[in-house]
């Protein structure tokens, strides 16, 4: 019950993460139409830009500070680069997006170097947010915080108890993407604003003569996108680990999350997050291979056959490519995405 309640937890940690880079994206594709290849560089400009931030003025002020910043160059980026290139069609986006996500690259490695800095964590984020205690007997206790150290010992041989603390940065990750999630829900259907927005993409023309300014209205979308980039950047950033190739880490798997819960789809991002947070973590937690699997059932595979070699591998070692064969998948059986309603 521990185990699976601690690789749950962070499943559903990891996932929210890949939620609050792919809904930045997923937005700017609904409302815009732009795959954007330099998304992840945001990501990472978010947590630099915060790191630098944070130790002038706190990290609590650069939170809320750098994500504006990361949507400002955002929205300067899509004035003065995207705009020119956006009536040439798709392949001059994605080349000129492409392009600005290697000078990204190259300014932070020429600004804060080309190793990890350390940005930590405020000091009330690097504790435990609370403590699961696995008692002898089979009970299973949560204390919020750190549970007491005698709380964890045990008396005797017989009365063995463990504890496992759930980090506070994980846990603070998962109440910003599920506020991140309501908001961008609430902004989107229950706002003018977002009716503007979701109007100027179906019908320019008619929001053009009811007086908005559609080119303005697209550069804003995609600020917010890179805004919410930034954000999780600042998030990912303190609580893991802030380095040149924190993008190129999650550069490909925010696209798969985007496909395979559907083009333009936030709920479908949403579900396609966790779906594949919990598939990776459980992968790596289980540790299994198919020949050990098979063996339990009595069916033994020779260890000198070449297929041996295949059903050998362990899960850990699949788990990386778990997200791409399950977008293959969709590719073939839904190719509109989970809850996506456009093809491809």
């Amino acid at each position: 019950m521990e185990f699976f309640t601690i690789s749950m937890l962070n499943g559903l940690s990891y996932g929210l993460l890949l939620f609050m880079l792919s809904s930045g994206l997923t937005l700017i594709f609904s409302m815009m139409g732009v795959l954007n290849f330099a998304h992840a560089s945001f990501y990472m400009l978010g947590a630099y830009i915060a790191y630098s931030m944070s130790k002038l003025i706190g990290f609590w002020p650069a939170l809320f500070i750098a994500p504006l910043v990361v949507g400002a160059l955002g929205a300067v980026f899509e004035r003065t680069s995207l705009r020119k290139v956006h009536k040439f069609g798709h392949v001059p986006e994605l080349l000129v997006t492409f392009g600005i996500s290697y000078v990204i690259l190259e300014l932070v490695q020429l600004i804060w170097g080309r190793t990890a800095v350390d940005f930590q964590p405020p000091e009330a984020l690097r504790g435990p947010a609370f403590t699961m205690v696995h008692q002898a007997d089979g009970s299973l206790g949560f204390v919020w915080g750190a549970a007491p150290e005698a709380m964890c010992r045990a008396v005797d041989a017989a009365s063995t108890v463990f504890c496992s603390p759930f980090p506070a940065t994980r846990g603070f990750m998962m109440l910003v993407a599920i506020f991140m999630l309501l908001a961008l829900w609430l902004l989107l259907t229950r706002t003018r604003i977002g009716l503007v927005i979701q109007a100027a993409l179906t019908h320019p023309e008619m929001v053009e003569s009811l007086g908005h300014n559609v080119p303005r209205v697209f550069m804003l979308v995609f600020g917010a996108g890179a805004a919410l980039a930034g954000l999780a950047g600042v998030i990912g950033g303190s609580t893991f680990v802030t380095e040149p190739a924190m993008a190129a880490t999650v550069g490909s798997i925010i696209f798969v999350v985007v496909v395979v819960g559907g083009m333009g789809s936030l709920a479908g991002a949403f579900v396609a997050s966790l779906l594949i947070g919990i598939l990776q973590t459980f992968a790596i937690a289980l540790d299994y291979s198919i020949a050990g699997g098979l063996a339990l059932l009595g069916w033994t595979v020779p260890p000198d056959s070449g297929l041996y070699t295949l059903l050998g591998l362990k899960l850990s070692q699949v788990a990386p490519i778990l997200p791409y064969l399950l977008l293959v998948l969709i590719l073939i059986f839904r190719p509109k995405g989970l809850l996506g309603t456009r093809e491809g």
